[in-house]
């Protein structure tokens, strides 16, 4: 560990810093851009390698979609920047890892404390109760507007390197089919930012090192066209423990398999705590000669002392941490970090070549069409077009029991135009609507299929539902109900003429008119078929919405 006399110059400077921080709304920094397969600092062209740190306080890493709602959100904590910032300068950090944000605080003054010391931000865009559930995935238009707020509150820092889509979603062989959904989400986030005309941020995606899939999930997240597949690539790998090297890790294999890789990976967790303390002696492999033309660095896990013991500091109090035996190891390594760089105007990528998508089989059940995008203006307008409708107010309960009902009637014929399959590559035009909404349409199909005398009946479902009077389709309107096709078994290609996440009015909300219910605040259940056969997944309905931004050369 560096000496007292320089820790409390560096805690003075970086307080300075944190005062100065505090009188503007943000700093601009270099942004960081991608050309080939590796980083760049956009104006020298000097080459950049991620030195992160996992940057989030009780938050649970592996968390989709069914652990506590409760979060802390790191950057709007300004005091807690201000605690940290000195620590992790002496780390020689240049990236933080934050996993969950609110998009509706402030984050200007930790945001610009961090460009004030040189760190970017690499930022999930998910939270635990809305991202996509590996068990039952969905991308729906409250799960896409999540990610397009967390995207506009974020996009005008110029420290924003990128965001995650997804983290360690499909983590075996039985849910790969999640992986379609988080593609979607990819490719859907893109489209937004180049939409909106943000500065081209990048989107990627985080996975686990599970040996049954991660060839295929590397694959799949790259292949295809450029608009659908990730602009970078992370590892979460914790193979190298204590005194492990480049072979015995596995590292070796690892580096090989991403040798040609057309984007840039990077370790986005690492440091096994299975020797403590942890010496980090990978720090040196994963910043040499032999792994820096294929990687670009990587973040450890993490900042916080927790219960699983992977802490660099504890005793953390609201203006005073203490680092830990792990910080002064990974500190010493981090000093010696010095990665030979290449600039940008000399490098000429090669490995340009996509991956083939993988094949699906009994180890990756993926098909290789995605789910259609989530469009507010599409799901208004088919809600209107009805005549039998969910009730105003119905509780998830009731949700519950009239899916469960209608979905049961003719093999699901009446829910087909609401359901995804990933593994066949087949998704209902309306499956990426909120539950209320297409359990709306499934109603409805299964009014319209009654003879006239059974109709008076047919829209009750315990009480669950109501008719209305139906509005004629037009315009806009007509276009897009008339791809979905009557059943929702049709391809929408037109995109929404308002915010894709909002429906035609454009107000940011995130919630359609007419789809406020009780129900999509709250854990609900909407189907999915496979086969078939029909299942119930859980999936939770809300958000907030508001949208995006790095350079591709």
């Amino acid at each position: 560990m560096k000496s007292p006399g320089l820790i409390s110059a560096v805690v003075a400077a970086l307080a300075a810093v944190a005062l100065f921080s505090s009188t503007v709304i943000a700093v601009d920094v270099d942004p960081i851009v991608i050309k080939g397969s590796h980083f760049f600092y956009k104006t020298n062209g000097t080459e950049f390698f991620i030195r992160g740190i996992a940057y989030q306080q009780g938050y649970s890493t592996n968390d989709t979609g069914s652990g506590n709602n409760a979060y802390i959100d790191p950057l709007a904590d300004v005091n807690g920047c201000k605690r940290d910032l000195p620590y992790l300068v002496q780390l020689r950090t240049n990236t933080i890892r934050v996993y969950a944000i609110d998009p509706t605080l402030d984050h200007s003054e930790c945001m610009s404390m961090l460009a004030s010391a040189g760190i970017y931000v690499i930022a999930d865009l998910s939270q635990p109760k809305l991202s996509i559930n590996r068990d039952t995935p969905r991308w729906e238009v409250d799960l896409f507007a999540r990610y397009t707020s967390v995207v506009d509150s974020m996009q005008n820092y110029t420290n924003v390197l990128g965001f995650f889509a997804g983290n360690e979603v499909s983590n075996q062989p039985n849910n790969t089919a999640a992986s379609a959904f988080v593609k979607a989400a990819v490719r859907d986030t893109k489209a937004y930012i180049k939409q909106k005309n943000y500065r081209t941020i990048g989107v990627g995606y985080a996975a686990n090192d599970d040996p049954d899939i991660r060839i295929q999930l590397a694959d799949y997240f790259n292949c295809g066209s450029t608009s659908d597949s990730i602009d970078f690539w992370g590892y979460n790998i914790y193979s190298w423990c204590g005194n492990s090297s480049y072979s015995e890790s596995g590292y070796d294999q690892r580096t090989s398999e991403f040798a040609d890789y057309s984007v840039p990976a990077f370790f986005a967790e690492y440091g096994c705590n299975k020797v403590q303390p942890r010496p980090f002696t990978e720090v040196a492999e994963l910043f040499g000669d032999r792994m820096t033309g294929v990687w670009s660095g990587g973040i450890v896990y993490m900042y916080f002392q927790e219960s699983n013991n992977y802490g660099l500091v504890s005793s953390i109090s609201e203006n005073s941490a203490s680092p830990l035996p792990d910080f002064t190891s990974l500190s010493s390594q981090m000093a010696m970090a010095t990665p030979k760089t290449t600039q940008s105007a000399s490098y000429n990528p090669t490995n340009t070549k996509a991956r083939a998508c993988p094949t699906s089989g009994s180890s990756w059940r993926v098909a290789s069409a995605l789910p259609p995008s989530p469009n507010g203006e599409l799901c208004n307008c088919m809600l209107k077009t009805l005549t039998c409708v969910a009730k105003p107010g119905i509780d998830s309960d009731g949700v519950q029991k009239a899916f469960d009902s209608v979905c049961g009637y003719s093999n699901g014929l009446y829910c087909a135009g609401v359901q995804p399959s990933a593994a066949n590559g087949t998704y209902g035009a309306y499956s990426m609507c909120n539950s209320t909404e297409q359990l709306s349409f499934a109603l409805d199909q299964y009014y319209k299929a009654q003879n006239q005398q059974n109709q008076a009946s047919a829209c009750n479902f315990g009480g669950a539902a109501q008719t209305q009077a139906a509005a004629s389709a037009s315009g806009d309107c007509q276009n897009l109900v008339s791809q979905a096709g009557t059943a929702g078994a049709g391809t929408v290609t037109s995109a929404p003429t308002g915010n894709p996440g909002s429906g035609s009015s454009g107000s940011g909300s995130g919630s359609p008119s007419g789809s406020s219910t009780k129900a999509s605040a709250s854990m609900v259940h909407v189907p999915s078929f496979d086969f078939g056969l029909l299942k119930l997944g859980a999936y939770v309905i809300g958000a907030a919405l508001t949208g995006m931004g790095m350079i591709f050369l």
